[in-house]
């Protein structure tokens, strides 16, 4: 069986890499894309559920569905990911008009579960870990058709046991990718157009090597991750950046420094969730380590780079209103965000996710307390996050391209090596898409900047052949999966 298809996405970058394998699973069975449900044979929901949220846009988008279903019941409709896993049977119990539902690793399953129910077949939940034999679904990109950044997963599953978090539930423990493997997809996306690649896992600087014996070192939280960044830098020359996401701080050792010190493709950028700036809150977190340790460990990083004049700017996660957290324990964590100066700070409110260890603390935290301290919260994070952009008006800033501005005739959007977004003017019939440009900012936004190439880097892409578009564009993401 072949036809049309629809994916939407929830989630984090972990969900987008999810979903641009089960895309590539489907074509690869004679599927092609639809522009719009109406028209499709199977529409795919892929899901979060790392906070309610995410399930409760689910059940309102597949919701919508149910006339369509009803006036097509050859129409398959699948829910796939976390809230997937999360849920299994109980989804097909509450939603009738739901056909198929998948767990992240029963992606490649997906084809011949759509023509099992075509044939007659009964409604399933297929969520099965593949814990003996972990399956990595590898990108087979087109040479000329790769977006200008690309993810490349190392990793599944996570053994933080975090109490607030649910993926270690949805994403069962740590399975590593072979290094061999990860490189080789990196030279492929390289080799296919794609100029930046960002690496991604749950905890993706937990990364051992499952093909080499463990790191030797008498640190616990040490791991093989600085040693696969070493090796795609030097193995795959053509990459212009690499990012990675998201780090946990535990395992920002001092060869992860080293790496960030020693490998220029490394992004001059890292997000490393920190949550809270209470250690007590920390505690009840299990997160592993005390303020004084993250701040130890990030600011090592952005001494990394500072030795070679290039700083390197942070970001991170925050929860608020965690269960018993005080005013004291809050304003810890603003005092943090101040200390460290962050560029961008994700924050979102506590809530209960089923099956997790922070249930049996209660929510003692009433939700118009929640607001207001997430309130307060982005006032400060505004504050910070002007200042840093109006620090760079009249800097010149390498500027990667990734696509053209929306509703901005003219103008293309990219991001720094520091990870700010850069609207940048370029006079008509150049092609600047994919391609490193040196930009002088002459404005700030609210969350971005404004500039235009500078005479040479005019000069540079006057001799730039057109570069074909990718099939999809895909927004520039934040650089942050959810709740890490």
């Amino acid at each position: 069986m072949s036809g049309r298809y629809v994916v939407q996405t929830f989630g984090c970058q972990m969900n987008v890499h999810d979903s641009d394998r089960m895309e590539e699973t489907l074509r690869a069975h004679g599927w092609s894309p639809s522009d719009d449900v109406e028209s499709a044979d199977l529409v795919v929901f892929n899901t979060c559920s790392v906070r309610e949220r995410a399930e409760q846009k689910l059940r309102s988008e597949a919701g919508k569905l149910a006339p369509l279903k009803a006036r097509r019941p050859d129409l398959c409709v699948a829910v796939a990911g976390c809230v997937a896993q999360q849920e299994g049977e109980k989804i097909l119990a509450r939603m009738p008009y739901v056909d198929i539902v998948i767990g992240p690793d029963n992606i490649a399953e997906l084809p011949a579960l759509v023509l099992d129910h075509a044939s007659g077949g009964v409604r399933v939940a297929r969520t099965v870990f593949d814990l003996d034999a972990p399956r990595f679904l590898a990108a087979e990109p087109r040479r000329g058709e790769a977006p200008v950044s690309a993810f490349v997963t190392t990793m599944k599953g996570c053994d933080e046991r975090c109490s607030f978090c649910i993926v270690p539930t949805t994403r069962g423990p740590e399975r590593y990718r072979p290094s061999s493997e990860i490189v080789a997809e990196v030279a492929r996306w390289v080799a296919a157009g794609a100029r930046e690649v960002t690496l991604l896992g749950q905890t993706v600087d937990s990364f051992r090597d499952p093909e080499l014996p463990p790191p030797a070192s008498d640190d616990p939280d040490e791991s093989q991750f600085p040693e696969l960044l070493r090796a795609i830098a030097r193995d795959v020359p053509g990459l212009v950046r690499l990012r990675y996401t998201s780090p946990h701080p535990r395992h920002a050792t001092a060869s992860l420094v080293a790496a960030h010190r020693d490998l220029g493709v490394l992004a001059r950028h890292v997000h490393m969730p920190v949550q809270s700036g209470s250690n007590r809150m920390l505690r009840r977190m299990i997160r592993r380590y005390t303020r004084e340790e993250y701040v130890a460990r990030v600011f090592a990083l952005r001494d990394a780079r500072a030795s070679q004049g290039e700083p390197l700017t942070l970001s991170t996660d925050v929860i608020v209103g965690f269960p018993g957290e005080t005013e004291e324990d809050f304003e810890a964590t603003l005092s943090l965000i101040r200390e460290v100066d962050f560029t961008q700070v994700f924050a979102f409110k506590y809530s209960p996710r089923p099956g997790t260890p922070a249930l049996k603390l209660g929510d003692d935290v009433s939700e118009e307390e929640k607001s207001s301290r997430l309130a307060r919260l982005f006032e400060l994070t505004e504050e910070l996050g002007r200042a840093h952009l109006a620090g760079l008006v009249g800097t010149t800033q390498k500027v990667l391209l990734h696509g053209a501005s929306k509703g901005k005739n003219g103008t293309f959007e990219g991001r720094t090596e520091q990870s700010f977004i850069v609207h940048v003017e370029v006079p008509e019939g150049l092609s600047p898409i994919g391609e490193v440009v040196e930009v002088t900012v002459d404005r700030a936004y609210k969350h971005s900047l404004a500039g235009s190439p500078t005479a040479d880097a005019l000069s540079r892409l006057r001799a730039v052949p057109p570069r074909k578009a990718p099939e999809k564009r895909r927004r520039l993401l934040p650089l942050a999966p959810e709740g890490h």
